[in-house]
């Protein structure tokens, strides 16, 4: 099956010759979740804000189910939800009226049972007929969401989704995501919370610079660049790494009672073997030993650092 979004070589340079995307190559398949990271200014809200038509690109070529974003843009536009980063409401509009204009934008027909059903699985039916400036930020949040959501788009793009809702509300919102995934929906998030990518995206994105670093599978990733930590808690803090260890390339944190050492698990060798006989050979006592996988965060600063050196 061809993928529902196909970007080729897409470019976009502004008028005072800033390159804010430089030739991104990516293909997003039917039903899944990529989740797109990188720094702030990295190009995340502009290849997004141009594949919905709000920018204009400079070269490249996009088709969303194989309409050009360009020559066919109503009907590439017609296929896709965007969720903005910003929240940007009619303050004295009901919910429902605020869902139902939506849908009538994309001239789709006017349904009421569906507006129902998108306004019941995002907890918003209580509040239809609330003003949405007297909703919670979260809410507002799941109202953008039905508003994206109101034309039956087959892609949703969330442009950092639960910036400024707290934890119990983002978790909320991951699960919304993994039920839209269940209805066939494809979906593509920027995040700056490493663990939302972490939770719920099929594969990850990084892009820094214009330039999309990689996109893989995010166990893949993960295994591919993995890292694992070793902390050797000692009985007694010391100052300083003893000379006798000076080859591990160890740290020393919780005020010098631990030593951090970091292997690659795909290593011939950990050393790890050497190194515990080492710590024993240099006088030091041991109280404990812990190990633990590099998280995504690890990767991601690993990779945007390299990208910058």
């Amino acid at each position: 099956m061809a993928p529902i979004l196909s970007i080729r070589d897409l470019r976009k340079t502004y008028d005072d010759g800033f390159q804010a995307l430089k030739g991104v190559t990516l293909d997003i398949e039917h039903g899944e979740i990529l989740a797109l990271l990188g720094p702030n200014g990295a190009g995340k809200t502009t290849l997004i804000s141009t594949i919905c038509g709000i920018t204009t690109p400079s070269g490249g070529t996009v088709t969303v189910d194989g309409n050009d974003i360009v020559t066919d843009f109503r009907a590439a536009r017609a296929l896709i939800g965007l969720v903005p980063q910003e929240v940007a409401l009619e303050p004295f509009e009901k919910v429902l009226n605020t869902v139902r204009f939506s849908r009538g934008l994309f001239g789709r027909p006017r349904d009421d049972a569906r507006i129902e059903s998108i306004l019941r699985k995002l907890s918003l039916w209580d509040k239809r007929n609330s003003a949405t400036k007297a909703l919670s930020g979260g809410m507002k949040r799941r109202v953008l969401i039905a508003k994206a959501l109101a034309h039956d788009p087959r892609i949703l793009f969330l442009d950092e989704p639960t910036a400024g809702v707290d934890v119990e509300l983002r978790k909320d919102m991951w699960n919304i995501v993994a039920e839209l995934k269940a209805d066939g929906v494809t979906i593509i998030l920027t995040t700056h919370y490493i663990e939302e990518a972490e939770a719920i995206a099929d594969r990850i994105g990084v892009i820094t610079n214009g330039e999309l670093l990689l996109v893989e599978d995010k166990d893949t990733l993960m295994a591919r660049l993995g890292k694992k930590r070793i902390e050797v808690q000692l009985a007694e803090p010391v100052d300083a790494v003893p000379t006798a260890l000076a080859a591990h390339d160890l740290t020393l944190a919780n005020g010098g009672d631990t030593l951090v050492y970091t292997y690659d698990i795909h290593g011939e060798r950990t050393g790890i073997t050497q190194l515990l006989n080492d710590v024993a050979g240099a006088g030091l006592t041991l109280r404990d030993v812990e190990t633990r996988q590099s998280s995504l965060e690890d990767i991601f600063v690993d990779l945007v650092q390299e990208e910058r050196a």
